[in-house]
């Protein structure tokens, strides 16, 4: 049986290079992408990372290199990063047996017994993705996950290895050179509180944390850590989860671009993300027991009142029924409202979540849920078809107000018809 051998495809800057496949003038210019309402940047391009520039720095702070034009700014373009992601998993699919995508950015792939050079496949995928997609990455290789999260940190770090480096491929000892130039924080599983731990104990690289005795993980950091230290010493402990196990809550919120003081703007926020909430809740197959809604104001504000309002409504049979969600929903917000309070954030989450297909049938109730079903299956496949929004509730558009400031947000190219460029 042939061993066990993981690749990694994570692309670079992904927010900042999506928005330069439809933009070629922007190639080699320092770019940021901004968190919600623009606050802060949560990805910068190569270049502007040259410039000093980190990520969390609030926007206003790099005002300047904005205006002077060295910086080149753009609002958090959701769903041309998820239609590009898509893309980029597709592509990467049909190179390899079978994918596991672990973030929007990237995805691991079981590469087990498949032919050739393997430095020349993991070549292939990240030439395929560039050509096809227009997504630069760096793709990696080992027999553990872990294993192959380090060797894609290398080929990200040294532009010698050109984005691509097969672990299993390097000798023992320039194996040992190369875990012993990585951060002990750079580990996969390895966060900042537990490599400060560590640092105390005198380990501060990935060499020196694999040569721990691994009783001594486990007894001061536990079975998890013990896990990323076999990994790291070439026991694979980690599967390739070709599907993900279904969530066992469904959470969406957002902050508003402005604080309101209108219930009917609340309801409209807390409707848009119960409808998102129930879609995946559909796609995942499931059911909910359970809605709860949230509101607050800013609790960073010294200078107005604090409130934060918490409620749930339970349902005798599961449903995954946006109406039905919907008018619980706000149902929670009238029992919860009070008068006077600038409300910043409002969200949503489904909990107690059941395998729909195994919800025995009433017989009261057999009629009314097949026609919720027809109903909620009607509702995906316009949105599917027309696009996202195509179909909503009326409270979702009673009111945008509190839609999240995006203001130097950028076309979206592959998912809305009259955002496709247009070639004269």
């Amino acid at each position: 049986m042939a061993r066990k051998l993981f690749a990694l495809c994570d692309a670079n800057s992904f927010y900042a290079s999506c928005e330069r496949i439809f933009r070629p003038d922007l190639t080699r210019k320092a770019i940021v992408v901004l968190s919600n309402n623009d606050g802060c940047v949560v990805t910068r391009s190569a270049e502007a990372k040259a410039l000093g520039i980190k990520n969390g720095t609030p926007a206003f702070r790099i005002a300047d290199l904005v205006k002077s034009g060295k910086v080149i700014p753009f609002s958090s373009n959701y769903e041309l990063y998820a239609d590009i992601s898509g893309r980029m998993m597709r592509t990467i699919g049909g190179l390899v047996p079978a994918i596991e995508p672990y973030s929007i950015d990237e995805c691991f792939m079981d590469i087990t017994g498949m032919p050739g050079d393997t430095t020349e496949l993991l070549t292939t995928i990240r030439s395929r993705v560039l050509q096809w997609i227009g997504i630069p990455t760096c793709v990696s290789s080992a027999r553990t996950k872990t294993l192959a999260k380090l060797a894609n940190h290398l080929a990200k770090t040294y532009k010698g290895l050109h984005g691509v480096l097969d672990w299993e491929s390097l000798e023992a000892k320039r194996q040992v050179r190369a875990m012993s130039l990585v951060p002990v924080e750079e580990v996969w599983g390895i966060g900042r509180r537990i490599s400060s731990r560590l640092e105390e104990q005198g380990v501060r690289t990935a060499l020196e944390f694999s040569r721990l005795p691994a009783s001594l993980v486990r007894k001061q950091f536990g079975v998890t850590l013990e896990r990323t230290h076999a990994e790291l010493n070439g026991e694979s402990c980690l599967a390739l989860e070709v599907e993900a196990p279904p969530k066992q809550q469904i959470l969406r919120s957002r902050s508003f671009a402005k604080p309101t003081k209108e219930r009917a703007v609340v309801e409209a926020a807390v409707a848009t993300h119960l409808a998102e909430a129930a879609r995946i809740l559909r796609t995942q197959k499931m059911a909910a027991t359970v809605v709860e809604v949230f509101f607050q104001t800013n609790p960073f504000s010294a200078r107005t009142p604090q409130y934060f309002a918490q409620g749930a409504a339970i349902f005798g049979r599961p449903t995954a029924d946006t109406l039905k969600l919907t008018s619980a929903a706000e149902s929670v917000v009238r029992a919860k409202w009070r008068d006077g309070f600038e409300i910043r954030k409002a969200g949503v989450m489904l909990a107690g979540l059941e395998d729909a297909d195994r919800i025995e049938p009433d017989l009261f109730t057999k009629e009314d849920e097949e026609k919720s079903r027809a109903l909620m299956r009607t509702l995906d496949s316009v949105n599917r078809r027309y696009g996202k929004g195509a179909l909503v509730t009326g409270s979702s558009i009673a009111s945008d107000k509190w839609q999240m400031s995006r203001g130097l947000l950028s076309p979206c190219y592959t998912t809305r018809w009259e955002d496709i460029p247009k070639v004269s």
